[in-house]
């Protein structure tokens, strides 16, 4: 299970960067202790998510191929790029999509109401045998390709689901071996927890935008 430590510091972190905004907590404040509420509910279906996902994918992540990790930002699954696509491309390779599958069952079953950011990584290997411009188009087309596998194919809702590509600007390891750089190519799929902004946090998120007042003079 996650640490109470860990768990409300991530309540407050998800808060903090969604609002945009400092966020001060009032004791006994109602709307507060119901905002901390809800995340709390949030952050336990990530939690079961994860414990779901660990059952399905047991063997590729035996096999390192997938990694399960809660971080600030939400459940990350990381799936290495070497197992979705060939060196260069952006088609997923068939053998693959049992894997998406599995996540894919997770996403529409127990998570259905949370969002989902699909993140393309590559190492820092310069473009040499495609037709790419750089990495960044590599990353995001591979991005790209993973988000149309899940809604296209696995009827994932298209308004939870978005993608971005990275580059190799995010590494999560050196790239001066081959086993590292193997590690920086992938895709992670992040369920995101839900936070439902209040009218007046909106509008502290937007300190320069008021309400229209009546009756100006």
């Amino acid at each position: 299970m996650i640490g109470k430590i860990f768990k409300y510091g991530l309540i407050i972190f998800i808060i903090t960067t969604f609002s945009g905004c400092t966020v001060i907590f009032q004791k006994g404040r109602r709307s507060d202790l119901q905002k901390i509420e809800n995340l709390s509910r949030r952050l336990d279906e990530l939690e079961e998510a994860k414990r779901l996902l660990e059952a399905a994918l047991s063997k590729e992540i035996g096999d390192k191929q997938v990694k399960l990790e809660m971080m600030q930002k939400g459940l990350v699954i990381t799936v290495l790029g070497d197992v979705l696509f060939d060196s260069g491309k952006a088609k997923i390779r068939r053998e693959s999509y049992p894997i998406l599958d599995k996540v894919a069952v997770v996403l529409n079953k127990n998570v259905p109401q949370l969002d989902i950011g699909i993140e393309g990584h590559t190492d820092n290997e310069p473009i040499r045998y495609s037709n790419w411009k750089s990495n960044w188009e590599l990353s995001s087309a591979r991005a790209l390709s993973v988000l149309h596998y899940l809604v296209d194919e696995k009827t994932v809702g298209a308004s939870r689901v978005s993608a971005i590509g990275y580059g190799e600007y995010r590494p999560v390891a050196s790239n001066d071996t081959k086993a590292d750089r193997q590690l920086n190519r992938r895709v992670e799929i992040v369920i995101l927890p839900q936070l439902t902004k209040t009218k007046e946090s909106a509008q502290a998120a937007r300190p320069g935008l008021r309400e229209p007042r009546e009756n100006l003079k």
